[in-house]
């Protein structure tokens, strides 16, 4: 008998610590993490120190760039220069950079999360996925005008007067779902891995796991 309680409790014991890895392991997937790179600033380059890795990523400077400023959160770091976007990150190491086209000014961010960032200039959203350490783009028409943004620890959207974009660091790109003029105006939210956006008829909601919009009608006055 006894040993049959002993052998009971042991199972209880490993089942508690089992779930308890789960959730420490769900809340390091999607809770805000500590920050892991430093930016440090010399005079021909750019240097991000990784303090989980401990590794150094160095990004020279042409002749007649200038830092802008500089951003971390998590693990990611995004420096701006006066010709393009620096970012690096803890998770694949190495600077990734995409550079600005001629005449392009950024009008929005870098606004960052644990592992993404969103930058609005007067031609892309540029956003940076820490997961795969790419710089993704999606290309502003003529006369479409963001109008709302939100940034969480693992997602990222916009809003403009035509669509809704967002960032999934998990399928690793920008996923969109259309409006129309009856949907101003927009409230647009984001919170861990997920993104709303409330119209006057309309509720979207996307998912970074899944990166798909999903849309129910919530009628005029709700």
């Amino acid at each position: 008998m006894l040993e049959g309680r002993c052998a009971f409790v042991r199972v209880a014991l490993l089942l508690l610590l089992g779930y308890l890895s789960e959730a420490a392991s769900a809340q390091s997937r999607l809770g805000p993490l500590e920050d892991r790179v430093q930016w440090l600033r010399f005079e021909r380059e750019l240097v991000a120190v990784d303090s989980a890795g401990g590794g150094e990523h160095r990004a020279p400077l042409g002749v007649g760039e200038r830092v802008i400023d500089t951003w971390v959160d998590g693990e990611i770091g995004v420096a701006l220069t006066n010709r393009r976007l620096i970012a690096v990150t803890s998770n694949t190491g190495g600077v990734h950079d995409v550079r600005f086209h001629v005449g392009e000014r950024v009008l929005a961010g870098p606004t960052l999360g644990d592992r993404v960032a969103l930058v609005v200039t007067t031609r892309r959203a540029l956003g940076f996925d820490g997961g795969s350490g790419n710089w993704l783009e999606a290309s502003l028409g003529p006369r479409e005008h963001v109008t709302a943004l939100a940034v969480a620890n693992h997602v990222a959207a916009l809003a403009t007067d035509r669509r809704a974009l967002a960032l999934s660091p998990v399928r690793g790109g920008f996923f969109e779902a259309p409006l129309a003029l009856y949907d101003a105006p927009v409230h647009l939210t984001a919170s861990g891995d997920l993104v709303t956006l409330r119209t006057r008829t309309r509720l979207l909601v996307f998912r970074a796991s899944s990166a798909r919009w999903s849309e129910r009608s919530v009628g005029l006055g709700n």
